[in-house]
């Protein structure tokens, strides 16, 4: 019978596979955290009257933690659906052809610099059609169903942006086409140039990755996504499920034993299937999906960028008639727990 907890006690059980140097600092310390996780290793609360006595564990407040990261999951949400304007957007996708993504699980420090190369092309193709500037918001992803290492970025672009030489709000639409181009091609050009670089080793001659990006560049199609308009509460609960959360929810983990971990998926051409992995194999994959520390997720650009959202925040409110709403305060871990005991003295 699977537990309610089954990741925390599958890394329970299987330490010795992934608690060793061999293992990305990252995902060792992440993984560490979970297993302490509300239990007396990390401390705790304890709350008492005189008939009553309770004690509360400390959360790990990990970003692997399925328990920590939905509750920073809804906070995130709340913050900054306040923080962006109430306008139509639109939902962008930007894929790449499996054969770069072991690039990128390899070199995990080139993920990083993947939203801002979304977003430049974006903001350029814009510029050149609209001479404008959009709010952007980048959130990277980087696992399939079956927890296979898949990196592609979700993106939220504002229907409309602001035509700063005449202090206007214009309204815009986006063309999947031009848009995949200049994906396709940024792209290239970055792995090229980490390339010639020497940013970029591989298990592959230069010689040969230089023939694999050309294959890359030549390929007539990149899947690239630009949705109808969507509402900015709708595509922030989609991506939210993205950040702060394992790569496989626990819901779907339907058998542990000492040889093999299966899980249930969703396959976009079959339906519903199996996964089964090793537990070697299942450590692995899960490994792969923690992100490296100081690596935000995620990314605000464009007219959403820290410090030009400084500057043009009220300029654009009042183009659109709005009011700037004060960020809601996130509650604290002691409000949370207090509210949990009040529900349960009913």
């Amino acid at each position: 019978m699977i537990s309610r907890q089954p990741l925390q006690d599958f890394l329970r059980a299987n330490r010795a596979l992934w608690d060793h140097p061999g293992t990305r600092p990252a995902a060792r310390k992440n993984f560490r955290k979970m297993v302490d996780c509300r239990t007396a290793a990390l401390g705790m609360e304890v709350y008492a009257s005189a008939i009553q006595e309770k004690f509360v564990f400390h959360t790990c407040k990990s970003r692997a933690c399925p328990i920590c990261g939905n509750r920073a999951r809804l906070v995130w949400q709340d913050q900054i659906a306040a923080s962006l304007p109430d306008i139509p957007y639109f939902g962008i996708g930007f894929t790449m052809p499996k054969e770069l993504w072991p690039i990128f699980q390899v070199k995990r420090h080139l993920l990083h610099d993947l939203p801002a190369l979304a977003a430049a092309v974006i903001q350029g193709w814009v510029k050149l059609e609209y001479r404008a500037r959009v709010l952007l918001l980048v959130m990277p992803h980087t696992f399939g169903a079956h927890l296979n290492f898949n990196c592609h970025l979700h993106i939220l672009a504002s229907a409309g942006g602001l035509k700063e030489s005449e202090g206007q709000w214009v309204e815009l639409a986006y063309s999947k086409h031009p848009l995949m181009m200049m994906w396709k091609y940024a792209v290239i050009t970055y792995l090229r140039e980490a390339l010639n670089a020497n940013l970029l080793t591989y298990h592959l001659s230069p010689e040969s990755l230089k023939q694999l990006l050309t294959a890359q560049h030549e390929r007539d199609f990149w899947i690239t996504k630009v949705s109808e308009m969507v509402s900015k509460t709708g595509f922030l609960m989609y991506v939210a499920r993205y950040l702060r959360r394992p790569p496989i929810a626990p819901r779907r983990i339907m058998k542990i034993t000492d040889r093999v971990v299966r899980f249930s998926t969703r396959d976009k051409k079959v339906g519903p299937i199996i996964t089964e992995y090793s537990l070697a194999d299942f450590v692995q994959k899960l490994a792969d999906q923690v992100p490296d520390d100081y690596r935000h997720q995620p990314r605000y650009l464009g007219l959403l960028a820290p410090n030009t959202q400084a500057r043009t925040s009220a300029t654009v409110m009042l183009l659109l008639g709005q009011k700037k709403r004060s960020r809601p305060q996130s509650p604290s871990w002691r409000s949370l727990i207090r509210a949990v005991i009040e529900r349960t003295r009913c």
